[in-house]
């Protein structure tokens, strides 16, 4: 009889052994957080076990025999937190897969197998151990107070998840702090917004992403932690399934807010949500285009692979149709683009096209949009819908959507030719070249700059060149009147410094007799704001290099027009300013001929000073400027007036 109760006891230990999961928290987490281990466990098992250990904790709890009164005080503490726990398992089992917001639940679920773990082996022992087994572990009064500290931390975090996912509380935003974030508040606002997100009236949606984008826009640590606690899914759904247009410019404020690097935009490119922006571009109010509008400038500007993905979805055709709305050039547009002009005002126009190409003056006017195909909405049941809106809406809010859209064709273009050949099959470029000429403030200035990315391009590209930059083309000479206007009629350095480099970039499409081009260039040599002199010598440099076929008639001009005596104004500048101004200079005296204008400029004294200068040290410009010195020593050496070659 007296070897029972230990042959009872050891029996007891051997089925706990059997049926003792793997301990510490390895388990915990090959079952709870796949983001540590790389593998995805579903939240079901770590659901499961947790329950386990609560199970287990009260068995050994109930055969304690020591510390009696704090075994029934945690056995309790266990029954507290199971019932939350049980709650936590029915909603997560009626909720579908795809909508569950699970990381807040592994990240606590972690803690709490952790508690259960460690009261698990408090409780076991308590129970009756030989003498050598005790001397090993001390059991105190202290360790009870901790693991009870533990057990009702993890209470309070379960009944806070249960809150936030709206299965155990009132509604609302939760911005109570759970003792799993009491050192980073910041963490468990993040949670409850996103499941606000997820699981909220359509009120507290647009609060909880209200306070996300708040939240992003203070640091880029909170940018990153909304990311990582998986943020975007619900925002772009937001985005796409709401019907409530507060909800839609919330959520794209937050995604606008996070996109500040390539990382977080390529996340966002990763969850598809490229063809859903676009989408929701389309189809929402104009409110929200506005702020889509936005969010796509901003998601191409970081982002080469969102720029060619918005390019592959149509992006660009929806934008220059907001573009060109209520941009008539003085015919009725709803008339022209129903087809249903008489034949007698086409014959007028045709008439009054003949007198301008007959008299020789540059069309200033824009051509009439009825020789163009007008960018619609083919099919689309919203198109009548936008109209409508259109015509209520006041005067700012079309032109901060269209300011918006022409961002967004700015960012979408810059670097790209493929893009920018887009936007003049569209036809974008007469739209563009009426806003520049109607607008002012930030839609003309976000219009130029679109313009420059496209001569950008078109420089770097002979078919794009020559498919939207033909000699007769009317967009083309539509687009360098404005650019014209502005460079001659504007003080606007913002302005000014765009339409420069867009005529420099289009330097090789025009010919000899096109001096009207130039001649606004040299004027701007002479500019009081370094910046514009020099971005007008760049401009005139690319007239005049060698590899354009017209560089000699070109330099010509630019002599003929005083020139020479800006660029040795503009060799006193900054470094940049020299050594574009050098450059330049070296070009007119191989390929202009008129000695007579260098010789009083002193052309070759000041070539032969600059020699010596910092700007003067890089070897292209250095071997450009030996070639310019020998060749104007050789004029003077035989006296010979004509043009004579240069060594190679």
């Amino acid at each position: 009889m007296t070897f029972l109760p230990h042959s009872h006891d050891s029996s007891s230990n051997q089925a706990d052994r059997r049926e003792r999961p793997p301990a510490g928290a390895a388990a915990v987490r090959s079952l709870s957080l796949p983001m540590e281990t790389g593998e995805e466990k579903r939240v079901e098992d770590a659901l499961s076990y947790a329950i386990v250990l609560s199970e287990r904790v009260r068995s050994a709890a109930e055969h304690a025999e020591s510390f009696k009164s704090d075994c029934s005080e945690l056995r309790k503490q266990v029954d507290r937190l199971s019932r939350p726990l049980r709650s936590l398992v029915r909603f997560i089992s009626a909720a579908p897969p795809s909508s569950l917001y699970d990381r807040p639940v592994r990240r606590i679920l972690l803690e709490v197998c952790s508690a259960l773990e460690r009261s698990l082996s408090l409780a076991r022992r308590c129970r009756r151990q030989n003498i050598l087994r005790r001397l090993f572990t001390i059991t105190s009064a202290a360790d009870f107070r901790k693991v009870q500290n533990l057990l009702d931390g993890s209470a309070q975090d379960i009944k806070w998840l249960l809150n936030i996912f709206r299965a155990d509380g009132d509604g609302g935003i939760d911005l109570t702090l759970p003792p799993i974030a009491s050192n980073d508040p910041i963490l468990s606002w993040v949670w409850s917004f996103i499941a606000s997100i997820h699981y909220g009236e359509s009120s507290d949606q647009v609060e909880a992403a209200d306070e996300l984008a708040s939240l992003a826009e203070d640091n880029d640590r909170n940018k990153k932690m909304i990311v990582e606690e998986g943020g975007i899914p619900p925002l772009l759904n937001l985005l796409k399934e709401s019907s409530n247009p507060d909800a839609q410019v919330a959520a794209a404020t937050a995604l606008i807010n996070l996109s500040n690097d390539q990382e977080r935009v390529q996340a966002m490119t990763k969850e598809l949500g490229v063809p859903l922006i676009v989408q929701v571009f389309v189809e929402s109010p104009i409110r929200v285009q506005i702020r889509v509008a936005d969010l796509i400038a901003r998601m191409a500007e970081l982002d080469p692979l969102a720029q060619e993905d918005f390019a592959r979805e149509n992006a660009i055709r929806p934008l220059i149709t907001w573009l060109t709305f209520d941009t008539s050039t003085g015919d009725d547009w709803r008339t022209q683009m129903a087809g249903k002009q008489s034949i007698y005002s086409v014959i007028e126009m045709n008439k009054k096209r003949g007198e301008i190409s007959k008299s020789g003056r540059s069309n200033y006017h824009l051509p009439h949009w009825n020789s163009y195909s007008y960018p619609v909405w083919d099919g689309n049941s919203r198109a009548g819908s936008h109209r409508r809106e259109w015509e209520t809406e006041s005067y700012g809010v079309k032109m901060k959507l269209k300011s918006n859209c022409a961002r967004a064709l700015w960012m979408l273009s810059a670097g790209s030719v493929s893009n920018s050949r887009r936007i003049t099959e569209t036809k974008g470029l007469l739209c563009l070249a009426k806003l520049i000429e109607k607008e002012r403030g930030e839609l003309q200035y976000n219009c130029l700059m679109v313009v420059m990315e496209i001569t950008s391009a078109a420089e770097l590209s002979v078919d794009l060149r020559q498919a939207a930059f033909k000699t007769n083309s009317p967009a083309a000479r539509a687009i360098v009147d404005q650019l014209l206007m502005v460079i001659k009629e504007t003080d606007d350095k913002l302005l000014q410094i765009p339409a420069i480099k867009s005529i420099g970039s289009l330097a090789r499409t025009f010919p000899a007799r096109e001096t009207r081009v130039i001649v606004p260039l040299v004027d701007r040599l002479g500019h009081w704001d370094p910046d514009v002199a020099t971005e007008s010598a760049v401009a005139l440099e690319k007239f005049a290099d060698p590899t354009n076929y017209l560089c000699m008639e070109h330099s010509r001009t630019i002599v003929e027009h005083d020139g020479i005596l800006a660029l040795m104004k503009l060799l006193r500048g900054s470094e940049r300013a020299q050594f574009h101004g050098l450059g330049l200079l070296c070009y007119l005296a191989l390929h202009s001929g008129d000695v007579e204008s260098m010789d009083q400029a002193r052309v070759l004294t000041a070539l032969e000073g600059a020699d010596r200068s910092a700007a003067a040290q890089q070897p292209e410009l250095r071997e450009l400027i030996v070639k310019a010195i020998y060749h104007l020593r050789m004029y003077h050496s035989i006296g010979h007036p004509q043009r004579r070659s240069y060594p190679p």
